[in-house]
């Protein structure tokens, strides 16, 4: 009890008013003497060297906000996680287990198939007669990147239209320019050498970029080919196995995609159709659309 308080009990008074007073004089001296008490504050606990929790086999585990309730190990990243294939990066970091054969004896390698054990699948599509916005529109709602095969003669008229799908990552290959497909029988060395330098130079005008890769019209090739697509400086001749074409897929070896198969499509009315037969093909597979040259190392 405090002091000032004490003084109240040597004053002569009733035994009820002193009762009174006494009851009075305890609920302030409580209250002022406590006070000061509650004032002060608490002390901070002291400072605990708590280990990080654990994950299996030792390894740090993740904090929830990181961890995010999915295994990396076990749950494919969603598209957004994925990388945009307009930096040039490969997608979710595949290191190539494949190397370009380089150009020897003056002629180029042809490539029909990547051999290689990564779950990867390389889409490649054609000519350039037909353009609409669902074509574009399409390649961006798949996320797919592309190599874009275009003749000269095809896309001249409206060249910036193809600039949408380089914008979205895809690249622009050579495909002649006037799309020959009797040109290794009909066409001297030359010949085919003017067909491949006159799209090389197309394409370095309208889409800032000389092709590196080339493919043949119709998918033949000959020696005199393979030493003007050299000639010319580009690394390779791409050719194909498997090709969506009407809506549906057709495989020259088996009844699915495979790792590292090359596919082939066209700019047609029927794009939409064949491009989801692809579609349906890529994920019942289990594989992931990466950019050709980005595998090659030749973008």
């Amino acid at each position: 009890m405090c002091e000032d308080h004490r003084a109240l009990f040597a004053e002569p008074t009733g035994r009820r008013a002193a009762l009174g007073i006494l009851g009075a004089s305890l609920v302030t001296a409580l209250g002022a003497c406590a006070a000061p008490q509650s004032a002060a504050p608490a002390p901070a606990p002291a400072p605990q060297n708590t280990p990080p929790a654990t994950a299996p086999h030792g390894r740090p585990a993740l904090p929830a906000a990181l961890a995010g309730g999915h295994s990396t190990a076990s749950s494919p990243r969603p598209p957004s996680a994925l990388r945009r294939p307009g930096n040039k990066h490969l997608r979710r970091g595949f290191i190539p287990d494949f190397k370009l054969p380089p150009v020897q004896n003056g002629l180029a390698p042809v490539l029909t198939k990547i051999d290689t054990k990564q779950p990867v699948v390389f889409l490649t599509i054609d000519d350039g007669v037909t353009r609409s916005p669902e074509m574009v529109r399409l390649m961006a709602e798949y996320d797919y990147p592309a190599s874009i095969f275009l003749t000269r003669n095809f896309v001249q008229a409206d060249p910036g239209f193809f600039k949408q799908f380089a914008a979205q990552g895809s690249l622009v290959e050579n495909h002649t320019v006037s799309h020959n497909i009797n040109m290794v029988t009909q066409l001297g060395y030359q010949q085919q050498l003017a067909e491949i330098t006159g799209m090389q130079d197309y394409a370095q005008q309208h889409y800032g970029r000389r092709p590196t890769l080339f493919r043949p019209p119709g998918g033949a090739y000959s020696t005199a080919m393979r030493q003007a697509v050299a000639a010319a400086g580009m690394k390779a001749i791409v050719t194909w196995e498997t090709k969506s074409n009407v809506g549906r897929m057709d495989y020259q070896y088996g009844n699915s995609l495979r790792p590292g198969d090359i596919v082939l499509m066209h700019f047609r009315p029927e794009f939409a159709a064949d491009l989801a037969a692809f579609r349906t093909a890529q994920l019942a597979a289990g594989l992931e659309v990466v950019l050709l040259e980005d595998y090659l190392g030749v973008v």
